[in-house]
């Protein structure tokens, strides 16, 4: 059962407080929410990956996510490292989803500056939708040319992709409602370019140790960027945290 500490509430925390909870917030530009699970050490992976770090809690809160979304970002690392096969909302998600003025499965984006995606690979011969692939100029012709046939290929950046220049070709497809579920080199070039609304983390109660990466990699913002905590909730000794940039 999750349970609310932040209001302090104490109470139980059903399927439509968690829609109240996560709800985006009216805005005219794309709003920007991060999803990542990191252990209590700080460690953003278990056994080499990071659904090792989850538990029932955390897969209820990002199957809320994701249903609320109107598009899942995600980074090509993460594809090859996490596979993200098939369909990412179940059927009852569709239905609400319908009912709610949405379309039935959120868009999905990949950003990869190397276009290093397998045509025929598990994710994009399962798409449920037609994937958008944000690349640069200089990505690879051949590269470029196999993916097309499967999915949208567009360039938002010179030499690398860009983090605004993402932004704005969601906006203009009408997908203001981002949910970028990784990687961490994702997570550390928007936050470099000031592109992250909130972070949701969940802190499994794990002490994971090893020497795998942190939820943010690159290099580091001019400033760090401040949060608030909005929300926190808790089930089994894992929290689930809600930030939003402080600004």
């Amino acid at each position: 059962m999750i349970t609310s500490l932040i209001p302090p509430t104490g109470a139980a925390v059903d399927h439509d407080a968690l829609h109240r909870i996560y709800a985006y917030p009216a805005t005219n530009r794309p709003y920007v929410r991060f999803n990542f699970v990191a252990a209590a050490d700080g460690a953003a992976t278990s056994g080499g990956f990071s659904a090792g770090l989850g538990n029932d809690g955390d897969k209820r809160i990002f199957a809320v996510l994701r249903r609320l979304a109107d598009v899942v970002l995600v980074g090509a690392g993460t594809i090859r490292a996490e596979g993200y096969g098939g369909e990412l909302v179940d059927d009852d998600a569709r239905s609400w989803r319908r009912a709610n003025g949405l379309a039935a499965h959120p868009a999905v984006a990949v950003i990869s500056g190397s276009l290093d995606l397998d045509p025929s690979g598990d994710f994009l011969r399962e798409a449920p939708v037609r994937p958008l692939i944000l690349t640069s100029a200089a990505a690879p012709a051949d590269r470029r040319a196999a993916l097309e046939r499967v999915a949208d290929v567009v360039d938002c950046g010179a030499d690398t992709v860009d983090a605004p220049a993402v932004l704005a070709e969601l906006g203009r497809r009408g997908l203001p409602k981002v949910l970028c579920e990784g990687g961490p080199a994702v997570l550390g070039d928007f936050t470099r370019s000031g592109a992250v609304d909130e972070l949701c983390l969940s802190i499994s109660p794990l002490l994971a140790g090893g020497d795998g990466p942190r939820i943010a990699v690159g290099r580091s913002p001019e400033d760090a960027v401040g949060l608030t905590l909005s929300s926190l909730l808790t089930e089994d000794s894992a929290l689930y945290t809600l930030y939003r940039r402080a600004d």
